[in-house]
Formats: C-alpha cells, structure tokens, sequence
C-alpha cells in the first residue's frame, strides 16, 4: 500500500530535501535525487537502481508505483515544496548512486574524451554533458572536482544526459597516465601558444581539456598536452562560457571524423 504524505515535516520528505542540499548527505546516504520522468526513464536505462518514489497524483494520475520500490504520494503542497521546477511531471526519486572510475570506461578505437579540470559550475557541467550526448562523446573526465556528479543542478541541466554519457572523476595525475597508456592524443584550451582548433587533428584518440574560465587550465596539463588549441576571439571579451567552447570543440572533431 501506498503511503500518503501531506506533511512538510515529514521525515521522509525532510531527507529528501537534505540530499537535494547538501552533497555530505548524498555522500553518506549513497542516494541522490532525480526530478521527472525523462530524466528518470534515462536513468533506469542506464543502470541506476532506484531506491524510493516521491509522486503527486494531481499531476500523475495514471501513474503505478513499481511494486519492488517505495513509492509516496505527496499531496500538491508538499510536491510544489520539493520539485525544483513545475514541469516534472510530478515524479521524484532517490536513487542509488554508482562509483565508476577511470577503468570502467569502455572506449573504443579512436575514442573522443572530453576532460574538465576543476570546473565547478553544475549547470555549466549539466550543459557540457548534454552536448557531450549530441556530439557522441565516449566520455567526460572531471579532474579534480568542486562539485560532485550527483548534484541536483548538474542532472537537470544534463536533461538526462548525466546518466547516457559515461562520466568519471579523478585526479589530474590519474587522468594524465591514463590517457598517455592508451596514446590518446591531449589537447588543451588555452589562449597562450595554441593553435586555430580547426587547424588541429581530432580524428585520432583525442582528449580535449578545458579548465575554468577564470583560470584556465594548470601548467599540469599544459605542459603534458601534445597541441594547444584557441577559439578565435574577435570581440573585446577574451573567453566563453566553458560549456559553449566544449560545444564548439566537440563538434569540430565529430565535423572531422564525418569526412
């Protein structure tokens, strides 16, 4: 049977609210929160195993609790306190989280690999992401990371894709000797002694590494990288937002590797 709740105090709900908050809970718990049923259904796809079902049947009225998950059915009040947005279709879920790390990564001949050094925005990362599924991207590397992969805004601004690209964090060092092993060509962003991206080679095993757009990348990763590559700027701003600067650099290799 199906509990109802209609209570913000409800201790159910009060957990809920502490992992959409606060990633030491998510830590602790193994759980984290996924918001509408697209994002939901990618999820499941991907291998995720749900934990618990928080739904309003003011919005889901046809909707059937799993008989191996449980399931909650909040009333509209209760929804309206915990849903991030109104166009959820009603549904949230805790869901178990997975650990991958850089050698559950199944990557193929010539694999695209996108990795980010210290980037901390989720929203920006959620964007990166999304873009990473357009382009067909093998993986994202998060080096180093201020934010974790279970973040609340990164999965909604990933529209799923959080859970349909593999992604993985580690340290800039692991990263290095991992893709060094697999003679995976790295490419650094960067403004100083780089290259026209167009200009460089992406059809073979290519990783491009994009830091924040404050610092850039750490000489780390500059002084490992096999080329150097720039986005022409012809404005009076010297940079982009870094999801959009992925984007563009993503989708020249896939222009390259589609002659």
């Amino acid at each position: 049977m199906t509990e109802q709740i209609t209570s913000l105090q409800n201790p159910k709900i009060k957990q809920l609210l502490m992992l959409q908050q606060k990633s030491s809970e998510r830590r602790k718990t193994g759980l984290f929160v996924v918001e509408g049923q697209q994002e939901l259904s990618h999820c499941l796809h991907a291998g995720y195993k749900i934990d618990t079902v928080f739904f309003c049947s003011a919005l889901v009225p046809d909707f059937h609790a799993p008989a191996s998950v449980r399931c909650f059915e909040v009333s509209r009040n209760v929804y309206e306190k915990i849903a991030y947005r109104g166009s959820t279709e009603g549904i949230i879920a805790e869901v178990r989280t997975k650990n991958m790390c850089l050698h559950d990564l199944s990557l193929g001949k010539n694999p695209l690999i996108v990795v980010l050094e210290r980037v901390e925005k989720p929203g920006n990362l959620g964007a990166i992401l999304r873009s990473a599924d357009a382009a067909g991207i093998d993986a994202v590397i998060i080096c180093d990371p201020l934010t974790d992969l279970y973040n609340p805004n990164l999965i909604r601004s990933s529209v799923g894709a959080a859970f349909t690209v593999p992604c993985v964090t580690c340290f800039s060092e692991e990263c290095i000797a991992f893709l060094k092993q697999r003679n995976i060509k790295i490419l650094t962003a960067q403004l100083q002694d780089s290259h026209l991206y167009y200009d460089t080679d992406m059809t073979c095993g290519t990783a491009i590494v994009m830091g924040t757009e404050h610092d850039g990348l750490t000489d780390l990763w500059r002084k490992t990288a096999d080329a150097h590559i720039r986005i022409p700027m012809l404005g009076q701003i010297d940079s982009l937002n870094v999801s959009v600067s992925a984007a563009i650099l993503m989708f020249e290799a896939v222009r390259q590797r589609q002659k």
